[in-house]
């Protein structure tokens, strides 16, 4: 591999990517808050350019490229039919200001994807509005502590939150200004009943459950538990960040759930992370369907326009500028609207059973905390391996040398040497199998030189890092004049 120079290094005088012709309109001044003296932008071509942003994105790993089994994460394949959808000029070429009668078909989107978000899930209503899952979460504990203030109910002032839950969760609690209390998980990983029972009280807002939980598993005491927390006068909210493992099987609402969020990205395909941005719709019960924020949209059947924007009547606000990521809800429309009732089903047992295909096939091979059929994902922990002086993250970096991206890595808490895997339900056998071959021979690797997998990566093209390093010394700002060469290319 060719060590190409970095853009800055490209750089030379006079040279441009683009040629502007001459004004044929007067010159108009340009404000003086807006020119920047010392702005050492490279001087380079076009193809330079595109040279230089190819060869990083051949750095990086994709979905597109291997696959990403970064369990909690659910980095599945994005069809790319939601991106033509999402490109057509009635969806990219519209304006959030415009007059509701000149977006008709993107309203109507919108108020079809809330009723089919409703309906998958079993609530009442539903908010588009929230950027990501944890914005979703915050929507939804602001909705609790909005239903608790109108009835005049102050003494709610705690969160309970069990710590198989996502980390968002307690963040998010105390963001609204509530008390957090963790609740323990029992020897089978669900929340263990007599520490809820405790717990739970005239106090209690609500319960932040992740169902089914970080370690891959279905609460078994589901109905107990709501049980337990509407005893109480609580709510039960339901992160629903795990929901692409029950999608078509069952629905939180009917189980008592009273406010869950959706991730679009991890159950309905559309873009994560960097090929955002996200989306993270909120579903409640209908006596919370008033605080929403607001507008939603609402159909006016017969009227002039048949959609428009509404205001529910004790609506929490805004919680996002306009109306929150609409490309993503296009891609998640055209998700739900090419696989219907059946094929949402499919997706789910398709997860669950690569899952506990994986499982399976690496249990004798790595310590497994809980001894359960597992859902969409599962948990290992490398325990074994670090008797033999190689931890989670050294497994995790020597899989880059086979070209798959780790798996999640000491998440959840509660499992020491946590290894989260999620395969997701758009993995062929071919790929599950690959990439069990080279998780097992990583464990025999770790069994007959375990230096070799502690020096991990040797085949990337950035070898090891100095995280330590790293982390201290932080250079949160790129400065040409003082980057370093190159790393020699790999073999």
């Amino acid at each position: 591999m060719r060590v190409e120079p970095l853009i800055f290094e490209l750089s030379k005088p006079g040279r441009h990517g683009v040629s502007v012709p001459d004004l044929d309109v007067p010159e108009a001044p340009v404000p003086d808050e807006l020119i920047r003296e010392e702005l050492p932008l490279p001087e380079v071509s076009e193809i330079d350019v595109i040279r230089h942003f190819t060869r990083l994105s051949q750095l990086n790993h994709a979905v597109d490229i291997d696959m990403y089994p970064l369990g909690s994460c659910t980095m599945k394949y994005n069809p790319k039919i939601n991106e033509v959808v999402a490109r057509l000029p009635g969806f990219a070429q519209i304006h959030p200001l415009q007059d509701p009668r000149t977006v008709q078909g993107a309203l109507e989107l919108m108020y079809r994807l809330q009723c089919y978000l409703a309906e998958i899930a079993g609530f009442d209503a539903v908010t588009l509005q929230p950027a990501a899952g944890a914005h979703g979460e915050l929507t939804g504990i602001l909705i609790a502590r909005a239903y608790f203030d109108s009835i005049g109910d102050h003494r709610r002032t705690t969160v309970l939150i069990p710590d198989s839950a996502h980390g968002t969760n307690p963040a998010t609690a105390a963001m609204a200004g509530f008390k957090v209390v963790e609740v323990k998980s029992d020897k089978r990983g669900n929340v263990d009943i007599d520490e809820l029972r405790r717990l739970a009280g005239p106090d209690t807002a609500a319960l932040m459950i992740t169902n089914p939980n970080t370690l891959g598993l279905w609460d078994e005491h589901i109905d107990e538990i709501v049980e337990i927390i509407h005893g109480v006068g609580g709510l039960v909210y339901n992160d629903g960040a795990n929901f692409n493992a029950i999608l078509g099987i069952a629905r939180p609402g009917d189980l008592g759930v009273d406010i869950m969020h959706f991730n679009l990205h991890k159950t309905f395909s559309t873009p994560h992370g960097g090929g955002g941005p996200g989306s993270g719709p909120v579903g409640v019960k209908a006596h919370l369907a008033r605080f929403l924020p607001g507008p939603v949209v609402a159909r006016n059947e017969g009227g002039d326009p048949e959609y428009t924007w509404a205001w529910p009547e004790a609506s929490i606000g805004k919680i996002h500028s306009f109306h929150g990521n609409f490309g993503m809800h296009v891609r998640a429309y055209t998700y739900i609207r090419m696989h219907g009732s059946e094929g949402l089903r499919q997706v789910s047992e398709d997860a669950v059973l690569a899952a506990n295909y994986l499982l399976a096939r690496l249990r004798q091979a790595y310590d497994l905390p809980y001894d359960r059929t597992c859902m969409h994902e599962f948990v290992l922990s490398a325990t074994r391996q670090k008797q033999r002086g190689v931890r989670a993250m050294d497994i995790a970096k020597r899989l880059l040398d086979f070209g798959f991206h780790p798996p999640t890595v000491y998440f959840p808490l509660i499992v020491p040497e946590a290894l989260m895997i999620e395969p997701t339900e758009t993995e062929s056998i071919e790929t599950l199998d690959a990439f069990a071959t080279a998780m097992l021979q990583i464990a025999d690797e770790v069994e007959r030189e375990p230096e070799h997998v502690q020096h991990a990566p040797h085949r990337t093209f950035y070898k090891r890092l100095d995280e330590v390093r790293a982390n201290r010394e932080l250079n949160l700002r790129w400065d040409p004049q003082q980057s370093a060469p190159l790393p020699a290319a790999a073999d």
